[in-house]
């Protein structure tokens, strides 16, 4: 039990000591720099297209084309930082918004659009990470 005690009062006084000169400073290696820069950029292509279990909100799902463009232009010009979407599955275009990781957001920002789109309810869908909503 001492020497634990002991432990984290040298470390803690080797912090303060640390701090009162100024810092540390750490000289990296050229290698590293680029390595680090390349994994930081595959990482970032990585996270740009991985899919996600998540929800979204199906707006409607129809058979007529021209009204799924109509929707997703009213819906577009009203709520313009929502991600939208639309897929068809023979014979049905559905039209979803949104990326949620849990029910719950998708269910608060159902209740935002409830009253422009009464139909409108939540579904499981495939959602990327960089569009997920907050």
């Amino acid at each position: 039990m001492r020497k634990s005690i002991f432990t984290a009062v040298l470390i803690l006084l080797s912090f303060v000591a640390l701090k009162a000169q100024g810092g540390v400073t750490v000289n990296e290696e050229p290698i590293i720099t680029k390595m680090m820069a390349n994994y930081m950029g595959i990482n970032k292509a990585t996270t740009s297209t991985q899919m996600i279990d998540g929800f979204r909100i199906q707006l409607m799902a129809t058979t007529d084309r021209r009204k799924v463009d109509q929707v997703m232009s009213a819906f577009s010009a009203r709520y313009q930082d929502v991600p939208i979407t639309w897929s068809q599955q023979q014979p049905y275009y559905r039209v979803r918004i949104g990326a949620f990781v849990n029910r719950d957001g998708a269910a608060k920002y159902l209740q935002n659009i409830k009253k422009d789109y009464p139909d409108a309810y939540i579904v499981t869908d495939k959602v990327k990470t960089t569009e997920v909503m907050n």
